[in-house]
């Protein structure tokens, strides 16, 4: 199971590229989404940059992410930290060093939790440190994902540490569906913001 909270299909009316399958796939929609999700940033206004996340008001935003997250730098640290997550786990398992993708104590039935204290962990960073930091990480990826070959990011079994899936999946979770998650709740929070007298 890779990220169930990272939406891949059809969002809000917006047609979502199909999750990429192929290497070139992929670095595209990455580029693609980070470049889609930085306009899309660029445009808000100082209210809505200021403004905390509120979506108590709406029913259908269960999850636990639609309560975590107040500001666009706890969006910028969540992004950044599965992107470490991700490039830890590919680095340490390329060493021989046998590493899970959610390192413990947590797992997939518990990722909440470790969400949460990414999330505690940066109430100091700054929306700048965080943009930073998330700008830093994302080229990382896509540097670590062009140094494999199609084969090597899109068939199953070729790395026994990634099981049951493909390397190029989670390389997709990280980035480009990631960005889209990202911009799906930046949007919820400016249409919010409009309602406001």
């Amino acid at each position: 199971m890779i990220f169930c909270h990272i939406p891949c299909k059809e969002m809000e009316g917006e047609h979502v590229m199909g999750r990429p399958t192929t290497k070139s796939d992929l670095l595209d929609a990455a580029a693609g989404n980070y470049e889609k999700m930085n306009t899309l940033i660029s445009s808000l206004t100082e209210k809505e940059l200021s403004k905390p996340f509120d979506f108590s008001g709406d029913e259908k935003k269960k999850e636990a992410h639609w309560k975590r997250d107040k500001n666009l730098r706890d969006i910028f640290i969540h992004l950044y930290e599965w992107q470490q997550l991700l490039l830890v786990w590919v680095r340490s398992n390329q060493k021989g060093e046998s590493r899970p993708f959610i390192p413990k104590p947590y797992n997939w039935k518990t990722y909440g939790d470790m969400n949460m204290e990414f999330w505690k962990k940066h109430q100091d960073t700054t929306l700048e440190e965080a943009g930073k930091l998330l700008e830093a990480s994302h080229r990382e990826v896509i540097n670590l994902a062009e140094t494999f070959s199609n084969e090597e990011l899109f068939s199953k079994g070729v790395y026994q540490w990634v099981g049951g899936s493909t390397l190029g999946s989670y390389f997709v979770s990280v980035t480009a569906s990631h960005y889209d998650w990202a911009m799906k709740k930046i949007k919820a929070h400016r249409k919010n913001c409009s309602f406001d007298v």
